[in-house]
């Protein structure tokens, strides 16, 4: 492990043991510290523009080519009800059309995957942050979904909040959706150093407290049941290097940003539903699937590239050890050599298939 992944493990375990015993404060910020992102901040939010409007509305039925009857003439199963919860990159906010939200993206791909209608829920907000994720967990636990995806952590981040509860407040929604028998995939703290109005120092700090921020969650995930994906690491040289990734803010995804975010989130999604194809090697060194203290595998994950973090042995119900998977990642329509969610070994997009995409109003 190199001695950035070994400072992030001590951190995160920092931050995770503080959000388990109720710590809080500035944290790992000096009052000095604190000061400078406060106010490079405000330059930075002078850069960068604002939108308009509220995220389109995308809930609904998806997968509707999936509603012929089953063997024997029974009714057709009912669909998989996927809840998302977060803040504005959960809800789409930066895309006109409620297709190209990652909610419509990842029901679409799981239907084509899992050859069956998937129902969305949209609970996510723009401007949420951890605090607020109690609420919408109890808007999500009342429709009992089958699977729910959080992202969340960036305005944790913008708006100062101590690591440690944001931690705590995150893991106490991932407990409530599992007691709940639900599944959950986190999308941990993107990489806000990517954010080109933000300039250095502040780029810096930005950088490096959303990795710690998303080691931190991904230990507080996988405590209670959990499994994460990293995004910042994904995304931040993609996006950096791509500036059709961004909306017209230049700080929200667009809807090629969002696609990527879906392609990496999907494979994650049909694995912990059993749906994912045992014949698809996950494109990984040779470590892939190792087992690891859930300190150093989160610590690890916040700088490789898509890699989902899970319980070593969560049927034992042992926390303390996590397995690190660079799963196979979907690539965008047309993008060379790239696998899709309707043709996994590459060759057509997710919107290839018909009756994914198809919405009816819930």
């Amino acid at each position: 492990m190199s001695g950035a992944q070994e400072s992030r493990a001590r951190v995160a375990r920092r931050i995770a043991t503080a959000a388990a015993y109720g710590g809080g404060g500035l944290g790992l910020l000096g009052v000095g510290l604190v000061g400078l992102l406060v106010t490079e901040s405000r330059l930075a939010v002078r850069a960068v523009g604002r939108l308009a409007g509220e995220p389109p509305r995308a809930d609904g039925v998806y997968g509707d080519g999936f509603t012929d009857p089953v063997a024997g003439g029974s009714a057709p199963e009912p669909p998989i009800l996927l809840a998302f919860l977060g803040d504005s990159t959960a809800a789409g906010l930066g895309v006109a059309r409620g297709q190209e939200t990652p909610g419509a993206l990842l029901a679409a791909g799981l239907a084509a995957v899992a050859e069956r209608r998937v129902r969305l829920l949209n609970v996510a907000k723009s401007g949420a942050r951890s605090a607020d994720l109690a609420r919408q967990v109890e808007l999500a636990v009342a429709q009992r979904p089958d699977l729910a995806v959080v992202m969340i952590g960036a305005n944790d981040v913008t708006r100062h909040t101590p690591a440690a509860q944001s931690v705590r407040q995150l893991g106490e929604a991932v407990r409530a959706l599992r007691a709940a028998g639900c599944e959950v995939v986190v999308g941990t703290c993107p990489d806000l150093g990517t954010i080109k109005p933000v300039r250095p120092p502040l780029r810096w700090v930005a950088r490096r407290l959303s990795r710690q921020l998303a080691a931190a969650q991904t230990i507080a995930v996988v405590g209670n049941g959990g499994r994460t994906v990293s995004l910042g690491s994904l995304l931040g040289p993609e996006f950096a290097a791509r500036p059709e990734m961004f909306a017209s803010d230049r700080y929200h995804p667009s809807a090629q940003g969002y696609a990527t975010a879906a392609m990496a989130l999907l494979p994650s999604l049909c694995a912990v539903l059993d749906l994912w194809p045992s014949d698809l090697a996950p494109e990984a060194p040779a470590r892939d699937g190792v087992v690891l203290p859930v300190a150093v595998a989160a610590a690890a994950a916040a700088g490789q590239s898509g890699t989902e973090v899970a319980a070593a042995d969560p049927e034992a119900g042992v926390w303390h050890w996590a397995q690190l998977r660079h799963r196979l990642r979907l690539g965008l329509p047309g993008e060379p050599g790239a696998a899709s969610a309707a043709d996994p070994a590459g060759g057509a997009s997710a919107n290839s298939h018909a009756g994914t995409g198809d919405v009816r109003a819930t």
